[in-house]
């Protein structure tokens, strides 16, 4: 199976891409999404998570994010730790994934892509990209938080430059006709690469 990595900053508008590509039919795995879930379902990580963050980690049986975010988005060194619990069990998850999955290709959402290096097992890497400015509105518009808490978390994440030097395809996601054009466009070359594979 042939493995997309889909990357790029908070803000950037990867949940709209993936839609596009969702709308071409094609399956995607959503890493924060699904490392949410398992974080609330797996007892082995709720026991890591609380023991290394302490009970504060879980309200009830649900994660606590804000208390986690405010521990992780200032500390880049207790990110690594969460990463570190997490993201081994999401690899996992996705192996999984791989395995039921229909589509020509498959689409592997991660922020922290490269910082996870979830890119290792990638074929293909597209980053989306767009200006701070447009990325801040949007989160703004978006979230309940502050222009510092996105500033924090930018500062946490690969720089778009680094980013896009170890990308095959780049979207610089402002105008929504252009990025849909851009997304069939990457769509069809990945077709084309798939064929000549075969």
């Amino acid at each position: 199976m042939i493995i997309v990595g889909l990357t790029g900053g908070i803000g950037s508008g990867k949940t709209t891409i993936l839609k596009m590509f969702q709308d071409l039919e094609i399956d995607c795995y959503i890493a924060d999404i699904e490392a949410r879930k398992l974080m609330n379902s797996s007892k082995k990580i709720k026991k890591e998570l609380i023991e290394e963050f302490g009970e504060q980690t879980y309200d009830a049986s649900e994660l606590n994010r804000k208390y986690i975010a405010e521990i992780v988005f200032e500390n880049p060194e207790r990110l690594k730790i969460l990463n570190s619990i997490v993201h081994p069990r999401v690899h996992k998850h996705f192996k999984k994934f791989i395995k039921k999955a229909e589509s020509d290709y498959v689409i592997y959402e991660n922020a922290i892509l490269f910082e996870s290096k979830g890119d290792k097992k990638c074929d293909y890497i597209i980053t989306v990209t767009a200006p701070i400015d447009v990325r801040i509105k949007r989160i703004l518009a978006r979230d309940t938080t502050t222009k510092v808490d996105i500033l924090n978390r930018i500062k946490n994440q690969l720089s778009d430059e680094e980013k896009t030097s170890k990308s095959d395809f780049v979207i610089n996601n402002i105008d929504l006709k252009k990025t849909k054009k851009e997304v069939i466009k990457i769509h069809v070359k990945i077709l084309q690469k798939i064929k000549e594979k075969d």
